[in-house]
């Protein structure tokens, strides 16, 4: 017995060691901090902005419901605003209301680099037009905040990439690497026929990019718990996306006679066959996140976070109690709409629903859809998908050690004026990145949003604003990082 509780002291020991050499062996490497110093009246920059808020770009699934004169005339607003910009960079319009823009480098021999923004904005959901402060298309620059659509998803992407590059010229900067630019109008929806027919194009002529960088990122003010400095998330892959479509036929008659099943109780069935049966947890890509940000956290936290080899179960078991940590680890269900029946006492023939999936790494369409057949199990209910047009696999991953990743990285830093962490995520949503991985292997992406737990619902929701300081590091971010890029 003296012996076995030796041994198990001696076990012990040995593993707080291990916990603690591991706890204390993970540091973000520190960057130069530098001064970024632009010729630029940032006064005039907001007042650029909130003008370009002021076209209403929407976009609506129904490509014939977009209004063309509306992105007509914000692309006539930005050749006039930025005319060193069109006057010097070659212009090429795909889809028609696409832009691609290319500044010609010394150096060609050298792989481009490529900025993406999109012009367009989700409409304002109708009856919520009350509820915003300010008019959701005003534009308006009230107590430090440029409000109304567009003003984070994403015109100030837009508009803050071409202040830097009109800047840039205006210093007569020339660029030894190519910069491409491409300003999709259709993201919002997919971007078919826009970032997709550029990225076939530009694929048609053998371009392969040094890197890719769109919207997807961004930096987590008081968002990640227990961490108390801002993080900047940069996204180094996203998520696919698939609607899937099941039916339901049966017979039908009066309410007053049914037979044991209805179609629209096998259907609810099998959406609840799905929803208790979610697809298992992935861990992998998380884990890359929380290396970066254990260092900051408290002792506990961080003893936990780097030690996944140990605590993995519990730390997913606290991920699936939030919604956005129980997307961070798996490919989601969400049953989004149903419908059946024409009246309360008859008894529908058919019922359908649509169940949307968000496609972690790791998985692809087809195994999302053998995933849901087997599922349900039940010959009765027929699944199909829904739009295929819309619907893709999830990206590949970027890698955080390439020098792509770290001049984005230094970028970020050298602009910010508080310390910041910066850490890789999977980005859940979609952006028209997506149509760019097949030529690039460095596609990543993020914005220099500044958002608190209160902000993420003003993205596509109502209220939507950014501050003037907000936007001014945004357009300093695209400078720096333009200038930092030519050196890799």
């Amino acid at each position: 017995m003296k012996r076995f509780l030796i041994g198990v002291g001696f076990a012990v020991v040995i593993l707080i060691s291990v916990l603690c050499i591991r706890t204390f062996s993970s540091f973000e490497a520190p960057t130069e901090v530098t001064s970024v110093s632009i010729n630029a009246d940032f006064t005039q920059c907001a007042q650029h902005l909130s003008q370009a808020v002021q076209y209403q770009t929407v976009t609506f699934q129904d490509p014939g419901r977009i209004d063309r004169d509306e992105f007509i005339s914000l692309q006539a607003y930005l050749e006039t605003t930025f005319p060193t910009v069109f006057a010097t960079l070659r212009k090429e319009v795909f889809g028609e209301l696409s832009l691609l823009l290319t500044w010609q480098g010394r150096d060609s021999t050298l792989n481009p680099i490529l900025l993406l923004a999109h012009q367009d904005v989700v409409p304002v959901s109708p009856g919520t037009e009350e509820n915003w402060i300010q008019p959701p298309f005003s534009g308006i620059i009230i107590d430090g905040y440029i409000w109304g659509r567009g003003t984070l998803d994403m015109k100030s992407g837009l508009l803050g990439i071409l202040e830097a590059v009109e800047a840039l010229l205006k210093e007569g900067f020339q660029p030894k690497r190519t910069i491409m630019l491409v300003f999709g109008h259709d993201e919002e929806s997919g971007g078919i026929y826009g970032a997709k027919e550029i990225a076939e194009y530009l694929h048609s002529r053998n371009i392969h990019f040094e890197y890719v960088l769109d919207e997807g990122g961004l930096i987590s003010e008081g968002i990640i718990t227990d961490v108390a400095d801002p993080v900047a998330l940069i996204g180094i892959a996203e998520k696919g996306i698939v609607s899937l479509k099941l039916s339901v036929e049966a017979e039908g008659g009066h309410s007053s006679m049914p037979g044991k099943n209805t179609a629209v109780g096998i259907l609810c069935k099998a959406i609840t066959r799905l929803e208790d049966n979610l697809f298992p947890a992935n861990m992998e890509y998380a884990e890359q996140l929380f290396a970066a940000i254990a260092p900051e956290m408290p002792f506990f936290n961080r003893m936990i976070l780097s030690n996944l080899w140990l605590f993995r179960p519990l730390v997913q078991s606290q991920l699936e109690e939030s919604r956005s940590g129980n997307a961070s680890i798996r490919t989601t269900t969400a049953a989004t709409m149903i419908s059946g029946g024409e009246k309360e006492n008859v008894l529908p023939v058919k019922a359908t629903a649509v169940v949307n999936f968000r496609i972690m790494p790791g998985e692809t369409i087809p195994s999302v859809l053998k995933y849901v057949e087997e599922t349900i199990s039940d010959s009765q209910v027929e699944v199909e998908v829904l739009n295929p047009l819309m619907s893709t696999d999830p990206s590949p991953m970027a890698s955080t050690s390439s020098k792509s990743y770290d001049v984005i990285r230094k970028s970020i830093l050298q602009v910010s004026d508080e310390k910041l962490l910066v850490a890789p995520y999977v980005l859940v949503g979609a952006t028209d990145s997506r149509h760019f991985t097949g030529i690039s292997d460095n596609v990543y992406r993020f914005l220099f949003n500044r958002l608190k737990p209160d902000d993420l619902k003003r993205i596509h929701g109502t209220n939507e604003r950014i501050s003037v300081k907000n936007y001014e590091q945004t357009v300093k971010f695209y400078y720096q990082l333009l200038r930092n890029s030519q050196h890799l």
